[in-house]
């Protein structure tokens, strides 16, 4: 299991650790980040706003001859919303929704991703070593129009982590300056 033990902060998002850990279908990504909206983000979802939160992967291989090859990109998309009439926060991922008393519970269980198959069995060389990121951002372009002018000129509707980076080998070795082996 290949895991990285540092902090990257920006914003009000930061992302706290992350691992890629051997699954029967290929490697399963847990990541655990902080989230904190600012005064107007926590506003908005208080008056019906829906918030959607992307968390982007990436798994790149270095190549002496070229730019680094780019062999896995994907973004899982969260949709975060306040329900007047049952007084909940709904925190949704595609088919699966769950429901808070509280925005900060919400929030925890935002900034704790598990288990999300990032890359399928062959997809990878064993021999290979490679370079793996996860940030968690707040995604305007999933909002209503007026919004997405708004994030254009106001730096709080633009939250987003910096990449945290670690050094990825399929045969458990983690090369030098990787977040570390645990």
């Amino acid at each position: 299991m290949i895991c990285a033990v540092f902090s990257v902060h920006a914003a009000d998002i930061t992302a706290n650790s992350a691992q890629l850990t051997a699954s029967d279908d290929g490697y399963d990504l847990s990541a655990n980040f902080t989230v904190t909206l600012n005064p107007r983000l926590e506003d908005a979802v208080n008056k019906g706003v829906v918030l959607y939160f992307a968390a982007d992967f990436e798994l790149t291989r270095s190549r002496w001859y070229w730019f680094d090859e780019k062999v896995v990109r994907l973004s899982k998309l969260f949709q975060l919303s306040y329900h007047a009439l049952t007084r909940q926060y709904r925190l949704s991922s595609g088919a699966l929704h769950q429901s808070f008393a509280s925005l900060d519970e919400a929030l925890r269980v935002l900034a704790r991703m598990r288990h999300w198959q990032v890359i399928e069995k062959g997809e990878i060389r064993a021999d290979e070593t490679y370079q793996a990121g996860v940030r968690l951002r707040l995604d305007p372009s999933q909002m209503p129009k007026t919004f997405q002018v708004s994030a254009l000129s106001n730096r709080d509707w633009t939250q987003s982590s910096e990449w945290l980076l670690w050094n990825f080998s399929p045969s458990g070795a983690v090369s030098p300056g990787a977040g570390g082996d645990q």
